[in-house]
């Protein structure tokens, strides 16, 4: 049997992210102990983080117990990637104490690297291209709220980063339209909008425009301006995307029943006002939730849940 990883959505075939989804609804206890051995004591998860995380940290190590698991917190300084010791090292050395190993970096490379050289499943945390797990909770809290995604059009309003690229893979896979409003220099290149569409039978368009990008809309996502490690750019970046807050005149814009979302944490006055964030439409509590649930989900089927 092949060992799988998650390091992107599109590691998952159309299927699969559908099968994903679908494990991520089920109750935990019918999922079994995927992280238990054979004679009941559980195996570890080795959870690294270069970067802090509230959600990612709880939700992770929350479905590994309930998995039948045990998780290992560890900060990136302990292990030290290609520091104190190399990724591949680290990555052998991880496998002969654990289940599944799980990483939250810096660099893309990092994750690669692990998968390369692990014996156990790798889950991508969060890089700096790619975040599945929130784009599978993403998908997870849509599919809950409105049954299916395919048809359905999702706006993302501002930076176009990690978030926003697994958002759009797990949207076109899944047959919904994209649609992007990022401004210059902070946009989806052509051969990113063209891999996007390549992906499934959903659609993709971009414009600098939030109006356009909202405009009958069944969902409306943001992020911060300001991600981890762009401290240095903050000023720069809090004139670009001014003209980008999800606002209440532009969600009135989107479809009657349109839901607002956003991974968190979020910042009131600067990419979504506080009455808009806080208010009936807003989702961003189930979609943190949800967090628990698509990480559960996606462990359960690399470890070969049916």
């Amino acid at each position: 049997m092949s060992i799988r990883s998650l390091l992107n959505v599109t590691d998952l075939s159309v299927d699969e992210l559908a099968t994903v989804l679908k494990l991520s609804q089920r109750e935990p206890a019918s999922l079994g102990r995927p992280l238990a051995s054979s004679s009941g004591l559980p195996l570890g998860a080795a959870l690294i983080f270069e970067k802090p995380s509230n959600r990612t940290r709880h939700s992770m190590e929350m479905a590994v117990v309930q998995l039948g698991g045990h998780p290992v917190y560890t900060r990136g300084e302990e292990v030290g990637f290609d520091t104190r010791e190399p990724v591949e090292d680290i990555g052998r050395i991880l496998s002969g104490y654990h289940g599944i190993v799980a990483a939250r970096v810096f660099s893309h490379s990092v994750v690669e690297r692990l998968r390369a050289s692990c014996s156990v499943p790798v889950v991508n945390m969060l890089s700096d291209v790619s975040h599945p797990l929130q784009g599978l909770a993403d998908a997870l809290t849509m599919v809950n709220e409105f049954g299916v995604l395919a048809g359905r059009t999702v706006a993302y309003v501002g930076d176009y980063n990690n978030v926003a690229r697994s958002l759009g893979e797990v949207c076109v896979m899944s047959g919904a339209h994209y649609r992007l409003a990022c401004p210059v220099g902070y946009d989806a290149s052509d051969d990113e909008l063209a891999r996007l569409s390549s992906l499934g039978a959903g659609s993709v368009e971009q414009s600098t425009d939030p109006v356009v990008a909202v405009r009958g809309a069944h969902a409306v996502h943001t992020d911060t301006w300001v991600s981890m490690g762009q401290e240095a750019e903050k000023a720069e970046r809090l004139g670009i995307f001014g003209a980008y807050t999800v606002t209440e005149s532009l969600m009135s814009r989107a479809s009657g029943d349109a839901v607002f979302m956003h991974c968190l944490p979020a910042y009131r006055g600067y990419e979504v006002e506080a009455s808009v964030i806080d208010g009936a439409a807003s989702r961003v509590i189930e979609q943190g939730h949800n967090r628990l649930h698509s990480a559960r989900g996606a462990m359960a089927f690399l470890l070969g849940v049916k």
